[in-house]
């Protein structure tokens, strides 16, 4: 049996055991006459909105008596009897299991072959404060939820345009989750939006488990060799925003509170919200010292040990980087070692609880630097450099790209060791040669508008523009 008939007590049968009636505990079910017909009412405790629900019921057993006699089928009953706006007509078990699924209230009466779905659903969710990684000294302090009516909502609110769509997909297998693309239509690339359904479409995963991440690794060819992001996320919907009016395409994934914006190339990662909400000039003095900061990051631990394991290399002026004493590790062991340790306190601050996470990564941090440079194992400037790195990687908001600097600068430091000079070149063409091979999910490339060129873009991304009707 693939669809509804017109007896009652077939359909409850099935719907029963597609439901799992009696064997989920939140699967509510209710008998109730609507009239002279019998009928059911089922809906996922927690999933619907009591006080809807009490409304729509109270006007069936009330006014709907009267009304509901003379209706000739269930489209016919749900026009002269349900009050709620967000109803459909449907008879596919399949599709009413997977409405009932996500939260829809379904009403099967005697006589129909459809039931009536109310989409009076109302997730658990928190509320809309500001995300921990995209504070702003100015703007605004919302933030996306797990919740995607929430989080389309806020698009909705910032975007009153008729071009602005709202585009809804399913996908997993058994999760069946819900996934919104977010775009202007008149500005979009048609082209790109088309392979993005395409590659949504073809995305044969069981379960999203892990939200936007899931979706991410099902449609982007794997290159394991490369950690480089793929896909730049925001929870912010300010961000989202400008990005959507800019052309771009917006994935909103349930359940997760970040998004993806599509296309992204490396140079996207430069880019933030605190850029905008100063004047240009103060915003391209940001995003330079980003730039600076990042480039920073991937080569100064590599460039010092490269002067300093061979200390006739080093000028007289910069004679005090070079260390006093070299220390009982060797400086790569000790540059190495520091890098898994950074990683280490990061990790047991997020398994500290809240109270005492602050106090633990400082004492953490300075009584093992202390203890290293007292017992010899480390020397200072080891740990100064490495100090700055890691607050470097935090310049940017993208931790996927914070741990590809990490891996790369890990990689140059022991090319430097192995090859000397020629290590730190080879390092540097091969990085060079793998972000121009790196195939981002949607775009023109990884490396764009560099390569290939775009003049244009490029002058928007070094210089920040002031807002005009060209540039929203």
């Amino acid at each position: 049996m693939d669809t509804l008939t017109d007896k009652l007590s077939e359909n409850q049968r099935e719907l029963d055991k597609l439901l799992g009636v009696g064997r989920n505990y939140d699967v509510i079910n209710r008998d109730l006459y609507v009239g002279s017909r019998k009928g059911r009412l089922y809906v996922i405790d927690g999933y619907g909105d009591d006080g809807v629900i009490e409304r729509i019921t109270s006007f069936l057993l009330g006014h709907g008596r009267e009304l509901a006699a003379d209706a000739a089928d269930m489209q016919d009953f749900i026009n002269r009897c349900v009050t709620f706006c967000e109803v459909d007509c449907e008879n596919d078990l399949d599709k009413i299991m997977k409405g009932a699924f996500i939260g829809k209230t379904i009403l099967l009466l005697e006589g129909f072959d459809y039931c009536a779905m109310m989409d009076a659903k109302q997730f658990p969710g928190r509320g809309v404060e500001e995300p921990s990684d995209g504070k702003v000294l100015r703007g605004s302090h919302d933030g996306f939820t797990e919740t995607l009516v929430q989080n389309t909502a806020l698009l909705r609110r910032r975007i009153r345009d008729p071009y602005f769509t709202l585009e809804s997909h399913q996908v997993g297998g058994r999760s069946r989750t819900d996934v919104v693309l977010a775009y202007m239509e008149n500005q979009v690339d048609q082209k790109m939006l088309e392979e993005l359904r395409q590659k949504l479409g073809k995305i044969n995963a069981g379960s999203i488990a892990m939200s936007q991440e899931s979706v991410a690794e099902s449609i982007v060819k794997p290159q394991w060799y490369n950690p480089f992001p793929k896909v730049r996320y925001t929870e912010r919907p300010d961000t989202a925003t400008a990005c959507i009016m800019e052309g771009s395409i917006v994935l909103l994934v349930d359940n997760s509170p970040s998004v993806m914006l599509l296309p992204t190339s490396l140079f996207d990662f430069m880019e933030e919200a605190n850029d905008y909400y100063f004047p240009p000039l103060v915003g391209t003095y940001l995003r330079y010292l980003r730039m600076i900061v990042l480039l920073l990051a991937l080569f100064i631990t590599p460039v010092w040990y490269l002067l300093v394991k061979d200390a006739g290399r080093v000028p007289d002026a910069l004679q005090f980087i070079v260390p006093e004493e070299p220390g009982s590790v060797p400086l790569l062991v000790q540059l190495l070692l520091l890098d898994f340790v950074v990683d280490l306190l990061k990790l047991a601050s997020l398994n500290t609880p809240e109270s005492l996470s602050n106090s633990f990564s400082m004492l953490g941090a300075l009584i093992l630097g202390d203890f290293a440079v007292q017992a010899r194992w480390m020397v200072p400037e080891v740990l100064v450099y490495m100090a700055f790195v890691a607050i470097a990687n935090f310049a940017q908001p993208s931790f996927e790209l914070g741990y590809a600097l990490k891996l790369t600068r890990m990689v140059f430091l022991i090319l430097v060791a192995v090859l000397d000079l020629w290590g730190l070149i080879l390092g540097i063409l091969g990085l060079f040669v793998m972000l121009a091979t790196t195939k981002p999910l949607l775009g023109k490339g990884y490396l764009y508008p560099l390569i290939p060129f775009d003049g244009k873009a490029m002058g928007r991304l070094l210089v920040r523009q002031p807002i005009s009707k060209e540039n929203s």
